[in-house]
């Protein structure tokens, strides 16, 4: 009964508005501003629990094991281990703090004990580019994580049930309440604003040899056939091959046959996750690669930990027998079978496109940080330590790969600028103008003439 009370609520806060996408926001936007302070501020009478608990903005807007340790014990991410209401099957606090998985129980909350699976914590950047298909909204790991027709409306209100709560009866109006229709318009508007407003268009005018090499074998319909789900490194299906609209796809890309599940291994109950819907078909949907860099660990149940192995297991047998990858064949006439080296191309493809998207983010938020008043909703400071977030990715993923070197001595000085801004409250525009220069000279180091990043 209690489930039957849940779900029609669900039913009744998502079908009473129909979903619509709003138009791209404008900076200062007043809807977007009052999204965000809710995305970030909003327990919705529940646990603590915010929808930035599990999307920091300071961390890309998902959580891994590196992030989840600086936070403090009494976290409200840790509401499990200090609430005995949500003790037993909300959270299971060892694999969240060793592998950042999370409890999902997204086949109902009838059998608590059993009927879970354990997931990362999707990114919501680009989601504008993302989340449309032929076949609806894709939301979440596989579309299944939004109740009703799986719009981001739908999903915040999916999520509050499920990671909101007070206890694990999840009584509306007891353990938690529901966001307003004002509220879920206001929080789809500022998920819309971030990341990425637009696809860019591959090829990119390269300057590095290897990352250069990644993108053609990325794009080649022979070797990486990357291209085939992930048209111009975004989300999307390749139209020439899935037909026109297509859209976000889901996918069975055999990573739970993965015959080593690093999760596994420290004996907690971990059941396979069956994907999509009841009793699930093994499929997820395909994630954007621009910002795949900085936002691992990868897969949905955070299986592989770099960026080379997330790009190596697209070799393996588990992919090149699964579904999708017997798609794939039929598609392009064989599977994939890159060299090593191949494997590393790709790579410093995608980490090179991953910082340009960072440059301009870190732009965007200098230039802005230029116009906002300290009495603004968000602040002039907030915006230059993003901006200093998004130098510090943009400088631990060119070194992780070893890639162009001057380009990170001009991103270290553009961070050393910025945070200089930071404690310089009189005046700070010099510094900030000399940062963003350095941004730019950093781009200059990675890509030529680009329509895409260039301001």
């Amino acid at each position: 009964m209690r489930i039957l009370i849940v779900a029609t609520m669900v039913y009744l806060v998502v079908f009473a508005c129909a979903p619509t996408q709003p138009p791209k926001p404008d900076p200062g936007d007043d809807l977007v501003e009052k999204g965000r302070r809710l995305f970030f501020e909003e327990t919705f009478a529940g646990n603590g629990r915010t929808c930035g608990s599990c999307h920091p903005a300071e961390n890309n807007l998902t959580i891994d094991p590196a992030f989840i340790a600086t936070l403090p014990d009494d976290d409200p991410l840790f509401v499990a281990e200090f609430n005995p209401e949500l003790k037993e099957n909300f959270e299971n606090p060892r694999l969240m703090r060793e592998f950042g998985l999370i409890v999902e129980n997204q086949d109902g909350f009838d059998d608590l004990a059993n009927n879970f699976n354990m997931r990362g914590v999707p990114h919501t950047l680009g989601l504008r580019t993302s989340i449309d298909s032929r076949d609806g909204f894709h939301t979440g790991w596989s579309g299944d994580g939004a109740p009703g027709d799986g719009s981001l409306r739908s999903f915040a209100t999916g999520a509050v049930i499920q990671h909101f709560t007070k206890t694990l009866n999840r009584i509306p109006g007891a353990d938690f309440r529901f966001p307003t229709d004002e509220e879920l318009d206001a929080m789809e508007a500022f998920q819309l604003s971030l990341g990425r407003q637009e696809e860019i268009v591959l090829p990119l005018p390269l300057k590095g040899i290897l990352a250069s090499r990644g993108q053609e074998i990325f794009n080649d319909a022979t070797s990486g056939k990357c291209f085939v789900c992930h048209v111009n490194a975004g989300a999307n299906a390749n139209p020439a091959i899935f037909g026109e609209g297509a859209g976000n796809l889901n996918f069975n890309t055999g990573v739970e046959e993965l015959p080593e599940q690093p999760a596994d291994g420290i004996g907690e109950k971990n059941p396979p996750d069956d994907g999509f819907g009841t009793a699930g078909n093994g499929e997820f949907n395909t994630p954007s690669v621009i910002e795949a860099a900085d936002t691992g660990p990868f897969f949905h149940n955070n299986s592989v930990s770099t960026l080379e192995g997330a790009v190596a297991f697209y070799n393996s047998g588990a992919f090149n027998n699964s579904p999708a990858g017997q798609l794939l064949a039929g598609a392009t006439g064989s599977g994939i079978d890159l060299e090593v080296t191949q494997v590393e191309a790709v790579a410093a493809f995608l980490r090179v496109i991953n910082t340009l998207d960072n440059i301009r983010q870190s732009i965007d938020h200098l230039e802005t940080s230029k116009k906002l008043t300290y009495s603004s909703g968000q602040t002039s400071e907030d915006l230059l330590k993003l901006a200093g977030h998004e130098t510090d990715d943009s400088i631990m993923v060119l070194e992780g790969g070893r890639l162009h070197p001057i380009a990170v001595s001009y991103l270290e000085e553009a961070k050393r600028l910025t945070d200089e801004a930071i404690t310089h409250k009189a005046g700070p525009t010099r510094l900030i103008n000399e940062a963003i220069s350095n941004q730019k000279m950093a781009r200059d180091q990675m890509v030529e003439q680009s329509t895409t990043s260039k301001k």
